[in-house]
């Protein structure tokens, strides 16, 4: 598959599915990337915590893979680069605050000298074979939140990444009206855009608006206030630097990945005012009511800072009279998670503040006006969702199409889409998959090993030590070890009885191993699956007298 005369887009994460992004653009035998994204692991993923995108369609032609463009510094968006850039051989272009977050990530992995990242200045551009890059400027929860804009000989494409209005943005310039009717003006072929809020009737607000609604909150808290956000929301962490100052309160960090951003955004030139923060340790000692505690964690993650603050094994301690604000959305999927800590949170008598109670959060995604607002200023001939599950997507087309938009294509992961020439066509499907990272291995998501993790957390284990001598004669009595099976007080029974079964599968004459071993096995989870319905992995190890 070489793109020929044409443009193409490949999906290879992000459509279909919120995280993982990783947009191919193919023309004249050449691709690039924009984005490499990560997402979360999930109980379908047993012992996982990072899903990476397969990349085996562009790694099988790397060497017609110009760069890796990248929009913004969220995860999903640049999650997966120490772990799969490397064996792209390109380099890497993003702005100054986005290349912070990157290089950080490359020196964790020792890659700072494997792979090249070039520095673009905001609302730079530069060029990549038959593609031209421009950065433009949009609000987002993160600093330096961009579109790109892409010219190919067969049109312009102005893909948002992630993207908002704010009438009041705290950090950055995002482009006006005026300027995204200007390139409007010029000719769009297509808007690849950002579908996860559609469903939202209303815009999602200002960061201007949620700084009076923590304000009020905080002003009105009696006790410490710990207020919980994204790492990456640099905009609400000067934010609540500023509610700090005004309500009389020191600042305390409490999350490593919080210490990496403000550290970044400063170097970036962001957060200038941000006030100087209290250690741990002082912060115990202060007053109460001089206390504001910014921590990780909202989200329920186990071994973030909330958590260990929420269940008592963090140097901050909280108690009856102080507050935990939430100042971000939850995620679907984290309720549990979250519950978790907000229950642990209530036995302390601990007050808590949600968007619910308060304008304490804001999205970082555009709602339907804003949707329509982007439609009317850029006029794209055709209107290409992503960044959504396929409803959000199918959502975004409908939208568009009843907005005037001539063309609306939902697309999905490994859809080969041609935008050019011609009107937008899925020409093929290339197979698309995920990757996971399992301690420092990466492995297939559905590949043996997590398959037999899963079976092992579904039915558990035993284990079968079958002795025998020369003859196949079998000595003694087979030794069995279970994990997981759930036979409790009657375990010594089952494990008698499986015993005599294993044993009775051992024929008299002699019998090839593999054979044996099979005999054994399908005997031992037979006895297994009449006691408890499951049907465990059985392991049978032979010992040769």
């Amino acid at each position: 598959m070489t793109p020929k005369d044409e443009l193409i887009f490949l999906a290879l994460g992000g459509s279909g599915e919120i995280g993982m992004n990783v947009n191919l653009y193919g023309c004249q035998g050449k691709w690039v990337m924009v984005d490499l994204g990560m997402t979360f692991g999930d109980p379908s993923y047993p012992g996982i915590e990072l899903v990476l995108p397969d990349l085996s369609f562009i790694e099988e032609r790397r060497d017609d893979l110009l760069g890796i463009v990248l929009t913004h510094g969220h995860e999903d968006h640049i999650g997966a680069i120490p772990y799969l850039a490397a064996d792209l051989g390109v380099p890497l272009y993003a702005t100054p605050f986005t290349a912070g977050l990157i290089r950080l990530k490359l020196e964790e992995e020792g890659l700072s000298k494997e792979v090249k990242l070039h520095v673009i200045p905001n609302e730079g551009s530069f060029n990549l074979g038959p593609f031209g890059f421009r950065y433009v400027p949009l609000a987002h929860s993160i600093p330096e939140g961009n579109a790109v804009l892409i010219d190919t000989p067969y049109g312009r494409i102005f893909h948002t990444g992630d993207w908002k209005l704010d009438e009041q943005p705290l950090l950055g310039q995002p482009s006006t009206p005026a300027e995204l009717t200007a390139i409007g003006d010029e000719g769009v072929l297509a808007l690849v855009c950002d579908s996860t809020n559609v469903f939202n009737d209303k815009a999602s607000g200002s960061e201007g608006d949620v700084r009076e609604g923590l304000m009020k909150t905080v002003a009105d808290a009696k006790g410490r206030v710990l207020v919980t956000t994204f790492a990456s929301n640099a905009a609400r962490v000067q934010t609540l630097g500023e509610v700090a100052a005004a309500t009389g309160r020191k600042v305390c960090v409490a999350g490593r990945s919080l210490d990496r951003i403000i550290s970044t955004a400063k170097a970036a030139g962001y957060l200038k005012d941000f006030p100087p923060t209290v250690d741990w340790d002082d912060v115990m000692h202060l007053p109460r009511s001089e206390v504001m505690i910014i921590a990780t964690g909202g989200q329920g993650e186990v071994r973030a800072a909330l958590a260990r603050i929420a269940f008592d094994s963090h140097p901050i301690k909280l108690a009856e009279g102080d507050t935990v604000v939430f100042s971000s959305k939850q995620i679907p999927g984290n309720e549990i998670a979250i519950g978790r800590i907000q229950n642990a949170l209530a036995q302390k008598n601990i007050l808590m503040v949600t968007d619910r109670q308060a304008e304490v959060h804001v999205s970082g995604h555009p709602g339907r006006p804003e949707l329509e607002a982007m439609y009317r200023w850029i006029r794209p001939e055709i209107l290409l969702p992503v960044h959504g599950e396929r409803r959000h997507m199918a959502e975004q087309a409908r939208l568009g199409i009843t907005s005037g938009i001539r063309h609306a294509v939902v697309q999905s992961n490994g859809d080969v889409l041609r935008l050019a020439p011609g009107a937008p066509t899925i020409i093929g499907h290339q197979d698309t998959g995920r990757l996971v990272l399992d301690g420092d291995v990466i492995l297939p998501a559905d590949g043996a090993t997590i398959n037999e993790r899963r079976k092992l957390g579904l039915h558990g284990q035993i284990s079968v030590a079958v002795a025998i001598d020369r003859k196949g004669k079998l000595i003694g009595q087979p030794a069995l070890r279970t994990q997981g099976v759930p036979v409790e007080e009657d375990k010594a029974a089952f494990l008698a009885e499986a015993a005599d079964e294993a044993a009775a599968a051992v024929p008299k004459g002699s019998l090839e191993e593999e054979a044996l071993r099979e005999r054994v096995r399908l005997a031992v989870r037979r006895t297994a699956t009449r006691w408890t319905g499951k049907k465990p992995i059985v392991d049978v190890l032979l010992v040769r007298a």
